[in-house]
């Protein structure tokens, strides 16, 4: 008798080679490079950087595995590829690192139980988890999210922090007339080092670049999302100041510089827009999806009643995704249209 599973003839599509890719490794390289913007926050914060960061890893950690074992009575587990922490580790830069633990461990439960395991788990969520559980914290405890601590390194206490407003703050306020707010900015090499308030991950440009270049060279990203929404976001603020806008005392050339350095951008354009569910696959798709994260950035930054915009202008794109999925490349030998 013929064992049909020796005889088994297998089409799959290229490559044939295995690469050694997998989503554990990418979500651990991805973790990796957020560690030195993780240690700079940690150092500029104090233990409320530290505590906000484990209640979110563990409660996001923690609910994929409720709702996975116990809802929807999956065999094989998936906390073990790293996805969940990621989430965790994401959200937690995505806020304030005085808030109230409550507030953290009820924004996990959003990002993990509607943000991804509403949709089926890894691989199809429409919307980055993490910007949809703060989304609906900004919403929910806007008091409590818009309460940045000023960085005062291990001294800083996890509750009773000295708050402050973020350079973002000053910026809308310099924009709409406002010329006393250019005192009140930090100095670009101050934003550039991230010795400003803000959340987890606005605090250190340097150490986001550094883990965004990472993981291009790593070729867990590409360089188009990143490069498309920096050059919109400059542009935007470059056309700003050379309307005339800005009072004097802020040259354009530092406006942009600015707007690139404040807020979450970095962390939004190298680790969040980037990731492999919730972006276009073609090169072209990435280019209009990053130019109109940055777009919306800016209008929200500029007239918007939120001075930071990041999050909204990601889950935004998020939807148009299927829509920038039908721009793929011509199929080889295929004839073109008139």
């Amino acid at each position: 008798m013929v064992n049909d599973k020796m005889n088994k003839f297998i089409v799959a599509p290229a490559p044939h080679a295995h690469s050694g890719d997998s989503v554990r490794r990418n979500m651990l390289l991805v973790i990796l490079a957020l560690l030195p913007a993780y240690v700079v926050s940690v150092i500029e914060f104090g233990w409320g950087a530290l505590i906000t960061a484990c209640i979110s890893v563990l409660a996001c950690v923690c609910t994929e595995y409720i709702i996975s074992r116990y809802i929807l009575k999956e065999q094989r587990q998936t906390i073990g590829d790293l996805s969940a922490v990621l989430t965790g580790l994401l959200l937690a830069f995505n806020l304030p690192s005085s808030i109230d633990w409550w507030i953290v461990l009820i924004g996990a439960v959003v990002a993990i139980g509607i943000g991804k395991m509403t949709f089926g788990g890894l691989g199809q969520n429409p919307f980055n988890p993490a910007l949809v559980g703060r989304v609906f914290l900004l919403i929910a405890y806007p008091a409590q999210m818009t309460t940045w601590p000023t960085p005062q390194g291990f001294a800083t206490k996890y509750i009773d922090a000295e708050t402050g407003a973020t350079p973002l703050f000053y910026l809308k306020n310099i924009v709409n007339g406002d010329a006393s707010a250019i005192d009140q900015l930090p100095s670009l090499w101050d934003s550039f080092l991230g010795v400003m308030g803000g959340s987890l991950g606005e605090v250190c440009a340097l150490a986001l670049i550094i883990g965004g270049l990472f993981l291009i060279c790593m070729r867990v990203i590409t360089w188009h999302i990143p490069v498309a929404i920096i050059a919109t976001v400059a542009c935007f603020a470059a056309c700003t100041g050379w309307a005339g806008v800005l009072p004097e005392g802020l040259d354009t050339c530092h406006y942009v510089a600015y707007e690139l350095l404040s807020g979450g951008l970095m962390l939004g354009a190298f680790f969040m827009a980037t990731d492999y569910v919730t972006s276009p696959m073609s090169a072209w798709g990435k280019i209009i999806f990053g130019i109109g994260i940055g777009f919306i950035v800016m209008v929200i930054r500029t007239w918007g009643n939120y001075p930071e915009g990041m999050s909204f202008a990601i889950l935004i794109m998020n939807a148009c995704v299927p829509l920038l999925n039908k721009i793929r490349p011509q199929r080889f030998g295929e004839p073109k249209k008139a």
